[in-house]
This record gives structure tokens, sequence and C-alpha cells, in this order.
């Protein structure tokens, strides 16, 4: 038999002022507790009075004040991608004609709009794409860019820094999103996307489903059991061996359109790739790892941190403790688990997707 789960059975240099500014992290960081998400407080004394004051984060005043000349310099490259009248990501602007880089599968459609670091909200368009590594290239409209100045894109540096190094990852603006550390150098990060239907072939040698995983996208899109695939995004598919090898290419976040044979009946069905693992959690899990992206997993390359994100916080840079962009963050996956491509891996598809875009344009 087989199965879908898709299951198959059968700074640019390092300055005094840094190198300070790190020695002092290094020494605040000792201080503190373990990393824990935004809102962990805890209770101090201030002359006779009882308050509740945030002192054991990383994320306090004291520690993004004291970050925030690094972040600085690149306050105009960092932009806010809003799209179906909502933040959805950072952007990462990498070219003064006004293309920026941004993650690709929280874009759920048009409009999409740039805010840019003052304030101004600018349309903009996906000019072009790379599935792998779930990167967008966005492109402002040309007026929006006459002047001087209004795109600043980011140096990237290609030194990646070892486990335990310090990571900032600066917001819109240059505001200091959050503070991090590397955990894992940059390694492959496994397709991890299911629809979640169980398939075998019927007697007449076409795809059956036998079993639909409750907390899945083809659960959520009312697949049942026996409904059998009569085609994929269109193309004809007989075998469930064939249904398989054409799912397990779509990454979790991408939606897919089937045409079912029900008791007789054809009818279209789109449903959600989602993240397999995320599809196994009970409910205290989810609350631990609290809000993810759609896609966590599928990267040829990805440095893990603990830098607690937002899910809309991914898309911009992540800087080394010399103010340095040594990559792109793409994926908030756990509790104290993020995933930023290597600037070695975004470089190379930034040039080519560029390229690609100009092309087009012309």
């Amino acid at each position: 038999m087989i199965v879908d789960m898709i299951f198959l059975r059968s700074l640019p240099t390092a300055s005094l002022a840094s190198v300070r500014i790190t020695s002092a992290i290094m020494i605040m960081i000792g201080l503190m507790h373990s990393p824990t998400a935004r809102g962990d407080e805890s209770p101090q004394y201030r002359g006779d009075q009882f308050v509740i004051g945030v002192t054991n984060r990383r994320d306090n005043g004291d520690m993004t004040r004291l970050v925030s000349p690094l972040a600085k310099p690149v306050a105009t490259s960092v932009v806010q991608v809003v799209c179906g009248g909502r933040p959805v990501a950072l952007g990462t602007v990498v070219s003064s004609d006004g293309y920026v880089l941004t993650k690709r599968s929280e874009l759920t459609g048009d409009p999409i709009l740039i805010r840019m670091a003052d304030d101004r909200l600018l349309t903009a368009r996906v000019a072009a794409v790379r599935r792998g590594s779930d990167l967008a290239l966005l492109h402002v409209d040309s007026s929006a860019t006459a002047s001087p100045g209004s795109f600043q894109a980011l140096a990237w540096a290609s030194d990646v820094p070892p486990v335990g190094s310090f990571l900032i990852s600066p917001g819109r603006g240059g505001r200091t999103v959050e503070l991090g550390v590397v955990s894992v150098l940059a390694r492959p990060v496994a397709h991890q996307g299911k629809l979640g239907i169980y398939l075998e072939d019927d007697s007449n040698g076409h795809a059956r489903i036998f079993k639909v995983h409750p907390e899945s996208g083809a659960a959520q899109a009312g697949l049942e059991l026996d409904d059998r695939i009569v085609a994929i995004d269109g193309k004809s598919k007989l075998s469930a061996s064939s249904c398989v090898e054409t799912l397990g290419s779509l990454y979790a976040g991408e939606s897919v359109r089937l045409t079912i044979d029900r008791s007789g009946s054809t009818m279209e069905v789109d449903a959600m790739i989602r993240e397999y693992n995320v599809m196994q959690e009970t409910e205290n899990d989810s609350k631990v790892n609290g809000p993810r992206n759609k896609r966590l997993s599928g990267f040829e390359r990805a440095i893990q941190h603990d830098t607690v994100l937002e899910p809309d916080e991914c898309g911009g840079p992540v800087l080394d403790s010399q103010g340095r962009a040594i990559g792109l963050n793409i994926a908030r996956a756990g509790r104290v688990v993020s995933y930023a491509l290597p600037a070695s891996l975004v470089m190379p598809e930034m040039v080519s997707m560029l390229e690609e875009a100009r092309a087009a344009a012309r």
C-alpha cells in the first residue's frame, strides 16, 4: 500500500566600540536566566514598593539600548511586508531600484504593500521566487524609488559566527526586534511538508484515500475515506505512487488543487500542505511552542538560533555582534528555535532573482 503524509507504505569591520558592546552583552548574558518568551516578568522591590519589572530577559530595555548602535546602520534596509491588510513578514532591501527580499510562503495574494522606515506604504509586486529557499523578490513601483536614498541596499557578510555567538534581529527603522545566540551552524533542514492522506491503489490501480490525518490540511479541506484522486493541479494522476511523488514535491504553506471522484461524482478541492511535526503536536505542545510560520522545513542550509521571533518578524536580516548581516531570518520553528538562511546561500539566490526580474522588466 502507498501512503501520503505524505506517507509511502510499501558592522563592516570590528571597532573598539563594537568590541566594548559585545563584551558588555556577553557579561549581561552570563547574568541572565535562560531565554524566555516575551512577556516573562519577575517581581522586585523599588524603595518600599513591590513592582513587577522585566529583569531576566535578553530583550529588556537596557539590552536593546546597548545593541541599538549595531542595528541603526541597517535602519532603512529593513521594511515591513503587508499582505491582505495585515503585516506578514519583514523585508530586506537588496537593491536601490526598489527590490526587496522576503519570506515567500507568507505572501497570500494581492495587494502587497511595503511599509518603509519612514512609514510610507508603497505598492509592490512579486518579481521572482525561489521555492526551495522560500524566498520572494518584491519590486516596488519605480516612481517611489526616484528620490535618492529611498532604498538602501543591505551589505552581506558571508562569515558565519561560531556556536554561542550573539545575534541581533533588527526590525523596521533600526528597532531591535530580538536578541539570540547561534545554536547550530548551517545545516540542511529536512522537508516535512505533508498533505495528510494515506493512499493505496484500488482494484483498478487508482489512488484511493484510506485514512485522513485529523489535524491536516486534507482534513480541513474535507477529504474523506474512499475518495479517489483523479488529478492534481489539473494534471491527471492514476496510481498512488504517482500522487505521492507529486504531493511530496510541495512545501508547507503551498496549496494544491485536487480533482476527486467521490461515489461517482467529480469535485474540485483546494487543500493546504502543512508541517508534519506541527500536525502531530498536542495542544500543550502548541501552547509551549507558540505561533510559528507556515513553512518551517525544507531548507538546503539554515543556521539555527534561539531568538524568540514572531512569525511576521521573519524575512529581515540577522546581524552578528559587529553589526554585519550574516543571514536572513526565514522561520520561527519553535519556542527557542528559529532558522536563518546564511548569507552564503542568500547572496547567489538574490543575484539570480535580480537578473531574472530585470530581464523580465525589459
